[in-house]
């Protein structure tokens, strides 16, 4: 399973981002192959949190676009929102840890036990992930 990070889908929907392009194309090809997908709900929340926050600057949606482009990658065959089942408070604990994680990073922490609950591969731009044992993990901008 390809996992997303919230900085590759927003990378993919920010016009105004330099890798935007890259992003863009990767994003819609995995999308719309048959691998499966994994969407943690911290990433979709990320993306509507910073795609509806005209303050930032770049390209930028109203909430009713946001939420029609994640219903989007939601009604996709391959597609699936991931939420925390029973493994996810032991490798969460072990995540933060072995990862020497606290304050924001908790958030990093989180997907990255999400990602291997559902032996998935996280696909990110952030480097952070890497202090995580045991995560498979890419950059697909890289």
């Amino acid at each position: 399973m390809i996992v997303f990070d919230a900085n590759i889908l927003i990378f993919a929907y920010d016009s105004g981002s330099s890798r935007h392009a890259k992003a863009r194309a990767w994003v819609e090809e995995i999308l719309s192959g048959e691998e499966g997908v994994g969407l943690p709900w911290q990433a979709i929340s990320a993306f509507l949190r910073v795609m509806t926050n005209r303050r930032l600057p770049g390209s930028r949606f109203s909430s009713e676009q946001a939420l029609r482009i994640v219903g989007g990658w939601l009604g996709q065959p391959s597609v699936r929102a991931l939420a925390p089942g029973e493994q996810h408070w032991p490798l969460l604990r072990q995540m933060v840890i072995e990862g020497q994680t606290s304050g924001a990073l908790v958030s990093d922490a989180q997907i990255a036990a999400l990602t291997i609950e559902y032996g998935g591969v996280l696909h990110t731009a952030d480097r952070d992930f890497a202090r995580f044992p045991g995560l498979r993990w890419k950059n697909p901008l890289g």
